[in-house]
Order: C-alpha cells, then sequence, then structure tokens
C-alpha cells in the first residue's frame, strides 16, 4: 500500500529498526528515509527522537523541493540483513503540523475527479487539499 492510503487524519506512520549494542545508546534507523536516523538513551526515548528525526527529515525534504517518500510495510524491510536484530516500531508523523509554507490556488478540474477526490478524502478522514498535495508528490516522485 502507497504512502497516500496509509494517510489518516494527516498522519502517516513510518516503520523504525532499533538497534541496542551492549554498552550503546539505542540507535533508529528509519528505511524509509535513506540518511535519517537518531539515537535514544531509553527505548522510549529512541521513539520520542526518532518522531523528531523523522519531521525534521520530511520538513528539509519539502524545503529541498523534493517529494515525500511513501512508508512501506515493516515487512518490506525485515529481511534486509542491515536490519537483522533489530526490534521494529512504527511512528506516527502528523504531516499535516510540518512546518511548511503553503498558498492558496485556483484549478479546474472535471467534476467526477472532484467527486471522487473528495469520498475518498471523507472516507480516509483528510482534507482535499492534503490529498491532492500528497497525489500529487506521489506521481512526480514515481515519475523520477
Amino acid at each position: 500500500m502507497d504512502g497516500i492510503g496509509q494517510l489518516k487524519n494527516n498522519k502517516m506512520k513510518y516503520p523504525i529498526v532499533i538497534h541496542k549494542d551492549k554498552h550503546s545508546d539505542y540507535g533508529v534507523t528509519v528505511p524509509d528515509l535513506p540518511g535519517c536516523f537518531s539515537v535514544g538513551s531509553s527505548f522510549e526515548d529512541a521513539l520520542d527522537m526518532a518522531a523528531e528525526a523523522i519531521e525534521t527529515h520530511l520538513e528539509g525534504m519539502i524545503k529541498d523541493g523534493e517529494p515525500i517518500p511513501s512508508s512501506t510495510s515493516i515487512e518490506s524491510h525485515q529481511n534486509n540483513p542491515d536490519f537483522e536484530n533489530g526490534i521494529w516500531a512504527l511512528v506516527t508523523i502528523d504531516v499535516g503540523k510540518l512546518n511548511v509554507k503553503t498558498k492558496r490556488i485556483n484549478i479546474t478540474m472535471p467534476e467526477n475527479v472532484i467527486i471522487s477526490a473528495d469520498e475518498y478524502a471523507k472516507k480516509n478522514q483528510i482534507s482535499r487539499s492534503y490529498l491532492l498535495t500528497r497525489a500529487v508528490t506521489h506521481y512526480i516522485s514515481d515519475k523520477d
């Protein structure tokens, strides 16, 4: 399932893997966001720091004009040897609260597309604007 299907109330869940070596902090890797790492002094701290790292990483991508990658399932990463012996968790990010400047636009679309978009948005408890933003971002990232 792509990230658009995972959106609920402007929230997306990103899988993380946590490693703990003897005499070290908890290290966190976010497989869907290459280059996004974090650490925490406890398991709970690692979860909190992972959420902050993901938000910061996504904001940087947005500011750089990069599309936000869709999150994938834990299962899609479990066979990767880099994540062997790690503890998996999901971190929920409210992508609607990311520090992003918005701009109001006026667009024209076929009425049936608008109706379908509104039905999907209502069913998934997201706004039309948010749905269209994610759809365009997803479409562009698939073209690269």
